[in-house]
């Protein structure tokens, strides 16, 4: 283990794909950062654009800890999967390479964990904004201290995306997202999901990352991918489809995972591992229209 690691409280992780223009900004905002007690891993998937070069010239600065992976293609969800192997310390969050930090937004981080018994704690959802600094979506509903990203967004009706800290350890106890062969995308979300089982999390008003959408990004391209990976959608349905307490999470799930399953032109994907199968054939009809309506809308784009 090198010895920073030992050291450090965060991991910055950034998986990454020919973003080497984008990341100079990521840079500057860690080095830049009024409490350094992080280390920055960089998950290259498979970039061709200079990128290790350019990551290995900031370690020859030695500004900041860095961490350099390099894989081969597998789209985002397998570089998380590859970061969380290698994660070490105790909290780690992802900071996509489109995006960046405030320079408080590490202290915030480690002044919320540790002023709270955090023992029973998976991690931190705080807030994102925009490069004007307006936060994206709502504030955390007051009075509020602790809550799962399921009660924020369907008990208090939040809005937005929000940046998540976990902790490290909590996550080690969840299954790798499901890596299919000519798909490049399992919804990130599902692990959260499956942590709101179980755990509750500190809700934060700090603002811990700045978003700047790419036209090209995984955001704005989500029904394109949709198409493209449908059995990494369909793993994410089938477990909202038999966790979720919600009748109407479900219906949603399975009209999504029977489109998934056109998508596959596999119908077996769509009752395997589904607990709710007499619910699914009735919504059927449904979901082929479902089906059509998005690739009609792909098709349109």
């Amino acid at each position: 283990m090198l010895f920073y690691k030992k050291m450090k409280t965060i991991t910055v992780f950034t998986p990454t794909y020919n973003r080497a223009h984008l990341l100079p900004r990521l840079y500057e905002s860690l080095v830049n950062q009024t409490n350094q007690d992080f280390v920055w891993m960089v998950v290259d998937d498979g970039s061709t654009d200079g990128t290790k070069e350019l990551v290995e010239k900031w370690q020859k600065a030695a500004k900041i800890g860095i961490e350099y992976h390099y894989k081969a293609n597998g789209g985002m969800h397998t570089g998380h999967n590859l970061a969380y192997q290698l994660i070490e310390t105790e909290l780690n969050v992802c900071i996509d390479s489109d995006d960046y930090m405030p320079s408080d937004a590490v202290q915030k981080i480690i002044d919320t964990w540790q002023g709270v018994d955090n023992s029973l704690i998976a991690g931190i959802i705080g807030l994102d904004a925009d490069k004007d600094m307006n936060v994206l979506g709502t504030y955390m509903p007051k009075g509020v201290e602790y809550g799962s990203l399921a009660e924020l967004y369907f008990k208090y009706k939040g809005k937005g995306d929000k940046k998540i800290v976990l902790k490290t350890e909590i996550v080690k106890q969840y299954p790798e997202y499901p890596e299919y062969e000519n798909e490049k995308l399992v919804p990130l979300g599902i692990l959260y999901f499956l942590i709101d089982q179980k755990f509750k999390m500190i809700y934060s008003n700090d603002v811990l990352c700045v978003v700047d959408y790419q036209e090209e990004g995984s955001t704005r391209t989500i029904m394109k991918q949709y198409k493209q990976s449908p059995r990494g959608f369909a793993y994410a349905r089938k477990i909202k489809i038999n966790l979720s307490g919600n009748f109407f999470e479900k219906v949603k799930s399975i009209i999504h995972l029977i489109s998934c399953g056109i998508f596959a032109r596999e119908i077996g994907l769509i009752f395997k591992g589904n607990n709710c199968k007499f619910l699914t054939v009735v919504l059927l009809p449904i979901g082929v229209v479902f089906n059509r309506y998005v690739d009609w809308k792909i098709k349109r784009r």
